[in-house]
């Protein structure tokens, strides 16, 4: 009995021991829950306050009832362009490589690299010896026999002498006269002269070496003269027109100018699908170079009376793409899908061809928060 007396005295403990330490577990976890709650409402009061400030500031749209507040969009007809941008190099009419067009020795090279020259004036002079010699000797031929056709025309007067010698004295002054003067053009062959005014941008030869018809001799340029050249894409035929505006940017400089179409190119180039495209390019006051890269910025699409929304505006459904159009129903303004095709688009714009006329009104701001038939609040 007395061991029964002491089991049960050791679970009566036990038992007690446990009741006081759930008691104490119990008192945390209520404590902690109160510790939230305060939490909660201090987190409650901050979200309450910030909602406020961005609503007051415009960031956040507040809901009025069941209503969504917007802006409106009136759709009214406007200009619209398309701009594309192709990369272009600056070229120049006088930027020409100088070739040899007879076979010598460099006898003498008469400028330098850098060294501005003007038209007509003595680049680069081939050995021409034996043509200057051949020249003196048929001179010497020429004077005799010039004189002995003067003699023999006299004697031909005064019906002195044949006809066959008459003609055999004049056909030789004429021979001798045609050589001479084939042998002069040879000798100007051998001095190559500036085609126009210029600088002198590169010569790739020495003096002494060889030359043979078609060698490069020197390179001249005259930046006065220059224009720009673009290869187009064919997808852009019929898409340009002469005179029409471009923007030419220059990257390396960072400098813009506007310029105009002078010329399209009509014939696609087979190995690159591509055509020629000529800008103009006007008096600037920064320098510019021969194969210098630019940028075109060209019209491609232009309308008088395109309707034109915000790109962001336009959204897609698995019907298409639409916007939200703001009608009246039932004496309130609700929110209602209007299925649209989307045309080109450019700077953030994007061109309406059908779903919307001119009067129309576009939820603009708030749009996100709009679904079919919501009710709306518009703001000004």
């Amino acid at each position: 009995m007395r061991k029964i007396n002491q089991i049960t005295y050791i679970v009566i403990i036990s038992a007690l021991v446990y009741a006081c330490g759930g008691s104490e577990a119990a008192k945390d976890k209520v404590t902690e829950l109160n510790e939230l709650k305060a939490q909660q409402k201090e987190l409650e009061t901050k979200i309450s306050d910030l909602e406020a400030e961005l609503i007051q500031s415009g960031q956040l749209k507040k809901k009025e009832g069941n209503k969504v507040l917007v802006t409106t969009l009136k759709m009214t007809p406007d200009s619209f362009e398309h701009w594309v941008e192709v990369r272009g190099t600056v070229a120049s009419r006088k930027n020409v490589m100088l070739s040899a067009e007879t076979m010598g020795k460099i006898e003498s090279i008469k400028v330098t690299e850098g060294q501005k020259v003007s038209k007509g004036q003595l680049l680069v002079q081939l050995d021409a010896d034996i043509l200057r010699n051949s020249i003196s000797e048929v001179k010497t031929q020429l004077e005799l026999a010039t004189t002995i056709c003067e003699r023999q025309t006299k004697l031909w007067e005064q019906n002195i002498g044949t006809e066959v010698q008459y003609l055999q004295a004049k056909n030789n002054k004429e021979a001798l006269e045609s050589k001479l003067k084939t042998l002069n053009s040879q000798l100007s062959q051998s001095n190559v002269v500036a085609p126009f005014n210029g600088i002198i941008d590169n010569i790739p030869v020495r003096e002494g070496e060889m030359t043979s018809p078609g060698m490069p001799l020197v390179r001249i340029v005259n930046q006065n003269d220059t224009y720009i050249s673009a290869d187009v894409s064919e997808s852009f035929l019929g898409k340009f027109e002469v005179g029409q505006q471009v923007k030419v940017y220059f990257p390396s400089l960072d400098k813009e100018v506007v310029s105009k179409i002078a010329s399209v190119g009509q014939v696609i180039k087979s190995e690159n699908r591509t055509f020629e495209v000529e800008v103009g390019l006007p008096a600037v006051n920064f320098p510019i170079k021969p194969n210098q890269v630019v940028v075109l910025h060209m019209i491609d699409y232009q309308t008088d009376k395109a309707l034109v929304v915000p790109t962001k505006l336009v959204q897609r459904d698995s019907k298409g793409s639409y916007v939200y159009e703001l009608v009246d129903k039932e004496g309130k303004k609700v929110a209602s899908k209007v299925y649209v095709k989307p045309g080109v688009s450019y700077n953030l714009e994007t061109e309406i061809l059908e779903g919307l006329s001119a009067g129309q009104l576009i939820a603009y701001e708030g749009y996100r928060e709009l679904a079919p038939d919501a009710a709306v609040t518009i703001r000004n």
